[in-house]
């Protein structure tokens, strides 16, 4: 360690051990929605007005759904992407590069561009993000194949998936085809915005009808809603960012680290978790897990694992 810090080398991929006899150590875990353009950029000083700010730029793949699964594939169990793309050369990289890690993608390809999202990043390692979904939004059920669903134990799917037309609809009826085959259900918050923009209490009546296994939330998020959690799923489990998490009122700390980038590390930290729990781990367990995950992730710029 330097400095007294933790870096990088100090934290490997979670070794999740098959802790039960739910399922299979080896499960397919599906995910739909965005896969996006990150534009990430993080000035050496703070910017000002007029000036000019030396900076790391860096491009990579993005979108909640995407990183959740490059995250899967990175800790061993088979990943599959649903997700609408723009027939561009953006899009093709995206893909191929999720590919190349080990995801099965399953992209219709459109005519609109595929989405990108400009990510700053301060010195204290906070983002502010300027999004455009592009082609992502435009999913509809009839995009949908049964096959790309089957045997899946898990769909994971971002509120993002469930805040506009006609992608919703795709994310309800990529559900049904999981739950006939007996799958479960985890859903992420994904943003207060876009929660308050969709609308809390509208928000909480379809999670009461989908009824998802578990239910990822920030603070933030979870404030935002303001329903409890455990009203909602059966496993809430709230991320508390650099601090950890809580799942059924214990704490799980996070190592104190110096955050270059936290673009992802919630999306890391759901793929670690889910992947735990569906191999036996209690809750508590899978959250440390997680939060080993997240923690990782923090330390290099970029959403996906390196």
């Amino acid at each position: 360690m330097a400095g007294g810090q933790p870096q990088l080398r100090d934290f490997a991929l979670p070794q999740l051990r098959y802790l039960g006899h739910r399922y299979p150590r080896r499960v397919l875990i599906v995910s739909i929605g965005d896969l996006l353009l990150d534009i990430t950029v993080v000035p050496e000083r703070p910017l000002q007005p007029d000036d000019d700010t030396p900076a790391a730029i860096t491009l990579g793949g993005g979108g909640q759904a995407a990183n959740f699964c490059a995250w899967i594939a990175a800790l061993g169990d088979p990943a599959r992407l649903v997700t609408r793309v723009g027939d561009d050369e953006n899009g093709r990289r995206l893909v191929a590069d999720l590919e190349a890690r080990g995801v099965e993608v399953r992209a219709v390809w459109a005519a609109e561009p595929t989405g990108a999202i400009a990510v700053l990043v301060d010195q204290d390692g906070r983002r502010t993000m300027a999004t455009q979904r592009g082609a992502s939004v435009g999913l509809r059920p009839d995009d949908l194949e049964e096959a790309w669903f089957r045997d899946t134990r898990l769909i994971h799917v971002p509120a993002y998936s469930l805040f506009v037309e006609p992608i919703a609809d795709a994310a309800r009826a990529a559900i049904r085809l999981v739950r006939d085959s007996k799958g479960v259900l985890a859903v992420d918050l994904s943003s207060a915005a876009g929660l308050r923009a969709y609308g809390p209490a509208r928000m909480a009546y379809v999670l009461a009808r989908l009824k998802p296994e578990v239910l990822f939330a920030t603070e933030s998020e979870a404030e935002t809603l303001a329903v409890p959690l455990d009203s909602l799923a059966q496993v809430p489990v709230l991320k508390l960012g650099q601090a950890g998490c809580r799942v059924f009122g214990r704490t799980i700390s996070a190592p104190d680290v110096h955050a270059v980038d936290p673009t992802g590390a919630g999306d890391a930290f759901a793929a670690a978790f889910c992947s735990a729990w569906l191999r036996g781990a209690t809750p508590v367990e899978a959250a440390e897990q997680a939060v080993q995950a997240a923690t990782r992730s923090v330390l290099v710029v970029g959403a996906r694992p390196t």
